[in-house]
């Protein structure tokens, strides 16, 4: 058994399409219309044929209150696994990406915490360079 594909909520899904893929980096994998919204997943380029993240729209009220009530928090709803995280915060920096919270070493990563645009906190992790 594997994950095949997973989800995050997203306020548009246009937007959501456009910061996942030339924002992060991610490419996309399918795209199918589906009445008023899209079937859209995308996936790492270092593993096209790996696990899928659904950008799912956000309209039903469960959705909304989940993603408010994590974003007041502060809670991040997922974490992406990235070679240097400190890279990775200035890449993203210099194409307007708002962060939360800087490169900051947690035992044994670092994280940083991003805004996705769509209504969502990201994680990025990576394990301390020694």
């Amino acid at each position: 058994m594997r994950i095949g594909v997973t989800s995050v909520f997203v306020d548009d899904q246009a937007k959501a399409e456009g910061f996942y893929i030339d924002t992060l980096g991610f490419v996309l994998k399918d795209k199918v219309p589906l009445g008023a919204y899209d079937w859209v997943t995308v996936v790492s380029p270092a593993d096209v044929n790996g696990t899928q993240l659904l950008l799912e729209p956000d309209q039903h009220p469960a959705a909304k209150a989940y993603k408010t009530a994590l974003y007041a928090e502060g809670i991040p709803v997922m974490s992406l696994a990235v070679d240097d995280v400190e890279e990775e915060h200035r890449r993203l920096e210099i194409l307007g990406v708002r962060f939360q919270q800087p490169p900051t070493v947690m035992g044994p990563v670092v994280t940083a915490v991003l805004d996705d645009t769509c209504g969502n906190l990201l994680q990025l992790v990576a394990p301390v360079k020694p």
